[in-house]
């Protein structure tokens, strides 16, 4: 499918008033006994928010990156907030923003999950869930390594490569920040392996196409390394690259010469991370991918075809997917946000959503300032369709031509096309920081975490921001797949079963 063909298919309108589903529901967005705002002076992320128990008090806690300008270091880089009052339960310090999200996995066998997260100038930390303290940082483990290291993306868990019996962590590397923009002679990225319990690079591998990376690789998992999958993409906002599928025995082995090249382009790389969901309901999970220079791309997971292809004139792309159930059929669909423009000259929002099966837009809106932020899906109406959750930036400009700075959340409702704002404007804009929805205290009910800055004046900023719980009255009507960033598991992956939680399902 290419742009021409897609002015064949309806566009829905978006209507100005309320659907009723919508407006019956706005009540249970009311302010919460529970709702709790924490303040951060003098920070800022890029990071978001993920959850889990670390006080064993029943209640999921809050774990995100954080930092202040770049290159400055911050000793407040990782933290971890009390999902049950909003209060700081410990903090880490980085050389440099830890601008990735987190992955969890209990190597210090007390019981509690362990943090690893990384960020800038090669900051990747293992981090004790339980009280905060270091259990490793991937620099002075590996002082000795004479890679020339950059950015560490999102990590992904992986079968155990150094016999410990501990999942180890499978992480990109790249992006040389320093050199400039359209300066096609950029260091190389790599795919690594990374003890998880003592931080030691096990095994590295370059780029096929020798060019940079920015994008976290997603892992499919099987019982042999030779079977297990591994998504990643290669190129950046100026220089071109390739969207990739290997097996793990080839990371181990430190040679991704064999890599199937999935999609390729030669001015605009691949960024925001892809995702598996069956589409074609073969019981393989295909793939899905967003491209920075515009397009949104399906492959058939066993023979790596293209199934279909959108794209969307005039934006780049450098979020992920949101996968849900958005029609009456039983296929996962797709929706997206994209940038208008051309970077870094991005201004506005672009959002579809796509039928899984056929690759149709069947929903199309303008909406926000531009922020890469990855929306996400849940049943708020309980009909059996999901809406969407996403954050909104949006400014104001005053009589003297001054802009401010305002943010919101937004449920989108596909069978009418409405909208509702569940948030009041909020002073500040949110950039990249995806909402997590939930239920933090396993009271049947949505939780939603999220973040933004607190400068009217600036997108581009780490001088304040805050966090928010906003404890609904909504039902968890359904098991929620994709509310964080990369899904509810953090992998990229959706397993395509439409499972009845129990405190409000009809049993």
């Amino acid at each position: 499918m290419n742009s021409k063909e897609i002015t064949k298919f309806k566009i829905r309108p978006i209507r100005l008033t309320l659907s009723i589903c919508l407006f019956l529901f706005l009540p249970f967005f009311a302010i919460s006994q529970n709702n709790w705002i924490i303040d951060l002076p003098s920070l800022g992320t890029f990071s978001s928010p993920r959850t889990a128990d670390l006080n064993k008090d029943g209640v999921k806690d809050i774990i995100m990156g954080a930092g202040r300008l770049e290159f400055q270091a911050c000793d407040s880089a990782v933290i971890a907030i009390d999902g049950k009052n909003g209060k700081l339960l410990w903090k880490v310090s980085a050389k440099d923003q830890i601008f990735g999200s987190a992955v969890f996995k209990d190597v210090t066998d007390d019981g509690v999950e362990d943090i690893f997260i990384g960020g800038r100038s090669a900051e990747l930390t293992g981090i004790n869930g339980a009280n905060g303290k270091v259990l490793w940082r991937f620099k002075k483990v590996n002082k000795k390594s004479k890679l020339k290291l950059f950015n560490f993306y999102n990590p992904q868990l992986i079968s155990d490569q150094d016999g410990d019996g501990l999942q180890d962590l499978l992480v990109s590397n790249g992006g040389d920040v320093f050199v400039e923009p359209h300066d096609p002679n950029r260091p190389p990225g790599y795919l690594m392996i990374v003890s998880s319990k003592t931080g030691k690079l096990l095994s590295s591998a370059t780029m096929p196409d020798g060019k940079e990376t920015y994008l976290s690789p997603v892992v499919l998992n099987s019982k042999e390394d030779s079977k297990t999958e591994v998504l990643f993409g290669s190129g950046g906002e100026t220089v071109g690259g390739g969207l990739y599928i290997t097996t793990l025995d080839n990371v181990v082995k430190g040679d991704l010469s064999s890599a199937i090249c999935l999609d390729s382009s030669a001015n605009k790389g691949y960024i925001g991370p892809p995702v598996r969901v069956d589409i074609n309901r073969d019981g393989i999970l295909d793939i899905i991918s967003n491209s920075v220079n515009g397009r949104l791309l399906a492959f058939d997971g066993k023979t790596h075809k293209r199934i279909w292809e959108v794209e969307i004139p005039n934006t780049e792309s450098y979020s992920s997917i949101n996968l849900g159930y958005f029609n009456q059929d039983d296929i996962p669909d797709i929706f997206v946000s994209f940038g208008r423009g051309v970077w870094p000259n991005l201004t506005w929002s672009d959002q579809i959503m796509v039928d899984g099966s056929t690759g149709n837009i069947e929903f199309r809106d303008s909406l926000g300032f531009y922020q890469n932020t990855t929306p996400l899906a849940v049943d708020v109406t309980g009909d059996g369709i999901d809406e969407v959750i996403m954050s909104l930036n949006f400014q104001e400009v005053n009589k003297f031509h001054q802009k401010f700075f305002y943010n919101s959340l937004i449920v989108i409702e596909f069978r009418s096309g409405d909208m509702l704002q569940i948030t009041e404007n909020i002073e500040g804009s949110n950039l990249s920081s995806t909402p997590w929805i939930g239920d933090l205290d396993d009271n049947g009910f949505l939780d939603i975490i999220y973040c933004h800055s607190t400068n009217l004046r600036e997108t581009y900023n780490f001088s304040g921001m805050k966090v928010r719980r906003m404890d609904t009255q909504i039902p968890i009507f359904k098991k929620i797949k994709w509310g964080a960033y990369q899904g509810s598991n953090y992998d990229g992956i959706f397993i395509d079963t439409k499972e009845i939680v129990g405190k409000n399902s009809s049993e």
